[in-house]
Parts: structure tokens; C-alpha cells; sequence
């Protein structure tokens, strides 16, 4: 794995621009625009990167793009893996551990997800501040790297409090409500039945999707700081009359768009002196 990731590394520092990134970003379904918007951007197709995988989902474009946001050096996946498309494991942890050898401290992760909460529609953005792993995947399980991070580890602090609570106050100062949730995860592809949703919400879920806990596990195994936030794109299933598609993911992902890149920008800017070391 490590001669993987250092192959990698090799072929982006042939593009990198000067300086080194500090902050990781993986933006989900629909979230693709906030990279736009990195200044002194140098894109990167994953197929250009050796044993990048194959992002295959409408909606992830699977490029690496290099450069700053609000003056901090970032490396942004514009597009994940998923583990409906087939075992992800090693590109999974080949795509945040490149993050992380390239220098990234903070990972901010966002995605596309269904709202447990009827007053949390369509449009608003939620901080995940904790999760549950119904998937039964684990990109974890195998042998262990310790150049990465020991084989067990905790979760207990797996979304940073404390750049929880700056993101928090940067969402105060621009007046976008930021709402708390734990997040739950199935496998997919297929979206989930009413009855399961009313398990999900006796299990303490606000927020249900198909991505991000196995990007966070990842994450923490090499000792990255977190940060998710995710766009609810629809009420969950039996909570509308709305019948769900990816289309209308990618559809009302947009309604949400605005808000999280208002949120992102602005917590970097802030807090530039911090998450650049």
C-alpha cells in the first residue's frame, strides 16, 4: 500500500503547485462546484493518478484538484468510491491516505443524504457530529499498515468537536442555520423502505446516505481531523409523497449548494492561521 500511495504521490508533485495542502476535501453527490472555485486550481482525472480508483457515480466527476481556498492549501477529491460499486477498501484508503502524505491535516467530507427529520428538509445543511455503520463494510479489516495508524483505534472523537463548534460559529456569522445530526450509512444502491427508515429513526439516526463513514475510518486510522456536513437532498423514504431517484439528488443538492460553499470558504478563511500548519 505504501509503495501505491508513494507512486502517487510522485506522479501529483509533477503538477503540485507551490504550496503544500493542508486541508483535504471530498465532495459528494451534486457538491462538485465548491471545487470551482480553488484558485491556482491544478485538476488531476484519477485515471491520470496510478491505482486511483474508478469513480463510476453520476455526480463525481473523480478528479484530484490542487491549489487554495480562502488562502488554504487544499487537495479536493471531486468525486468518492462507493462500496455498491464493488470492494473499495484499497482505493478508498489509497484516495485519503494520498490526502494525507501530501500533507492535509483536516479532512472536510460532504455528502448527499436523506432527512430523518421533517423539519429538516430538502435544502438545509446538517454537521454530522456522529454516526452509525449499518453497511457491514469496513475498509479497516485485512492486514494492518502501521506506517498509517495502529490496528484498533477509537471512534469516540471520530468528528472534531472543536472545529465542529468554529464551523458552528462561522454558520452563525452568515446566517445559514447548521443543524446537527447523526448520520447512518446503508450499503445501497438501492434507496431504503419505510419500515427501515422507522428502525433507523429508533436507532437515534437523523440522516441517512450510502457514503462517508468509510472515508471517516480511514481518515482517523491515520490521525486526520474531521469535519462532515451533509446536504439533505429529501425527506427519507415514507416521510413524502416524493418517490426518491439520484436524480433528484443531484436535483435538490443544488438547493443546499449555496449554503455549504458559503460554509466551507468562510471556516477556511477564519480559521486559515489554524488548519494551515
Amino acid at each position: 500500500m505504501e509503495r501505491k500511495i508513494n507512486r502517487c504521490i510522485e506522479v501529483i508533485q509533477q503538477y503540485i503547485p507551490p504550496a503544500v495542502p493542508k486541508v483535504g476535501i471530498i465532495l459528494g453527490s451534486g457538491l462538485g462546484p465548491l471545487a470551482d472555485q480553488i484558485e491556482q486550481s491544478v485538476p488531476i482525472p484519477y485515471e491520470d493518478l496510478p491505482h486511483f480508483p474508478e469513480s463510476t457515480v453520476a455526480g463525481h466527476s473523480g478528479t484530484l484538484v490542487l491549489g487554495t481556498l480562502s488562502g488554504v492549501p487544499v487537495a479536493c477529491l471531486k468525486g468518492r468510491v462507493h462500496f455498491y460499486e464493488g470492494d473499495q477498501s484499497e482505493g478508498l484508503k489509497i484516495l485519503i491516505r494520498t490526502l494525507r502524505q501530501l500533507g492535509c491535516n483536516t479532512l472536510i467530507t460532504t455528502n448527499a443524504s436523506g432527512s430523518l427529520r421533517t423539519e429538516v428538509p430538502a435544502g438545509e445543511v446538517v454537521l454530522i457530529n456522529d454516526h452509525i455503520n449499518l453497511a457491514q463494510v469496513n475498509p479497516m479489516i485485512g492486514s494492518n499498515d502501521e506506517t498509517f495508524g495502529p490496528r484498533f483505534f477509537p471512534m469516540d472523537d471520530a468528528y472534531d468537536k472543536e472545529l465542529g463548534a468554529k464551523m458552528h460559529k462561522t454558520a452563525e456569522q452568515l446566517g445559514i442555520k447548521l443543524h446537527d445530526g447523526v448520520y447512518l450509512m446503508t450499503i445501497g444502491p438501492n434507496f431504503e423502505t419505510p419500515a427501515e427508515i422507522r428502525a433507523f429513526k429508533v436507532l437515534g439516526a437523523d440522516l441517512v446516505g450510502m457514503s462517508t463513514i468509510p472515508d471517516v475510518l480511514v481518515a482517523r486510522h491515520c490521525g486526520m481531523r474531521v469535519v462532515a456536513i451533509s446536504a439533505v437532498t429529501n425527506l427519507a423514504a415514507g416521510l413524502s409523497d416524493e418517490s426518491l431517484s439520484h436524480e433528484g439528488t443531484l436535483k435538490y443538492a443544488k438547493l443546499s449548494e449555496d449554503k455549504l460553499c458559503r460554509l466551507v470558504k468562510t471556516f477556511l478563511k477564519e480559521y486559515k492561521d489554524e488548519l494551515s500548519k
